[in-house]
């Protein structure tokens, strides 16, 4: 695993609201039974808390432009980080929003999907690890290199900071402790001090495993049994609308996942980002 003071990226979850319904999605949306909308008072004290983070402070959901206070949120970024580089913004660009020439103005680092190609494949989160890989200590070996991890953000959400931005969305799906305080250096944590967070979260998460993914377009999330009873236990949604499947795929051979894995079957990768990317001159009318 990588120390968090390593990573290029760390997110702000400021919801999982969301217009999508992808398949196996990071945030488990779609299992929540009400969206949760971070405060801007604990949003502020997320952005103070990595002031001097080297790398990139990210705004990501669900879809950070649903938020009520995105305009507001946008804006204190920008004064409290003065490089826009420094600014990141994770989006769908849905449709109606209005804020074309706010995310121009602010977020010098954007990443837009709107997830809506078939060929996107989502690895399936809640196949839990410790049902799929009998041997634990494989497992952990796995679970020790897993991509999510290693290649991308640790998160804060409104129930505190996380080692991984997955295991900050079990913890908020399925109530657990919540996580570090947000202060000043809770960045500088290293490896040896995951462990709480990763003992609760990563046997029950299946990124780190190497399994069949699935198009975001199927609007189904594979499940394994323990995690599917999990699931039933809170009521979710996805599960009454009957949007989950017990997972029957095998471990596959072939595997190198790397930061950018999802999009490995896009045909046009560059042309999918700025057909995105136009909504923000086109559908979001340039932030009139």
């Amino acid at each position: 695993m990588r120390p968090l003071y390593e990573m290029e990226i760390i997110q702000i979850d400021v919801t999982n609201a969301c217009a999508n319904s992808c398949s196996n999605c990071t945030r488990l949306i779609g299992h929540h039974r009400k969206p949760f909308f971070m405060g801007f008072d604990i949003f502020c004290n997320a952005v103070d808390s990595l002031a001097d983070f080297p790398g990139i402070v990210g705004m990501i959901g669900g879809e950070p432009l649903l938020h009520p206070d995105f305009e507001k949120m946008a804006h204190y970024m920008a004064r409290k980080l003065p490089d826009p580089k420094r600014r990141g913004l994770w989006s769908s660009i849905p449709k109606g929003n209005k804020y074309g020439s706010l995310i121009k103005e602010v977020f010098g680092t954007q990443y837009f999907n709107d997830h809506t190609v078939n060929t996107i494949l989502h690895q399936p989160v809640l196949v839990a690890a410790e049902e799929v890989v009998k041997d634990k200590e494989e497992m952990w070996e796995l679970i020790d290199h897993c991509w999510v991890q290693n290649m991308w953000s640790a998160s804060i959400t409104p129930k505190g900071a996380f080692f991984c931005e997955v295991a900050a969305s079990f913890d908020m799906l399925f109530g657990g402790p919540g996580g570090w305080e947000v202060g000043p250096d809770w960045w500088k944590r290293g490896v040896d001090e995951f462990d709480e967070q990763k003992n609760r979260a990563c046997p029950k998460c299946g990124c780190a495993i190497p399994l069949e993914r699935r198009p975001s377009v199927d609007n189904i999330d594979d499940v394994s049994p323990v995690n599917l009873e999990l699931l039933r236990r809170i009521r979710s949604p996805g599960v009454a609308k009957g949007r989950t499947q017990l997972y029957t795929g095998r471990r596959v051979e072939s595997w190198s996942p790397h930061s950018n894995w999802y999009m490995d079957e896009v045909d046009d990768e560059m042309e999918y980002r700025k057909r995105i990317s136009d909504r923000l001159d086109g559908q979001l009318g340039g932030g009139e």
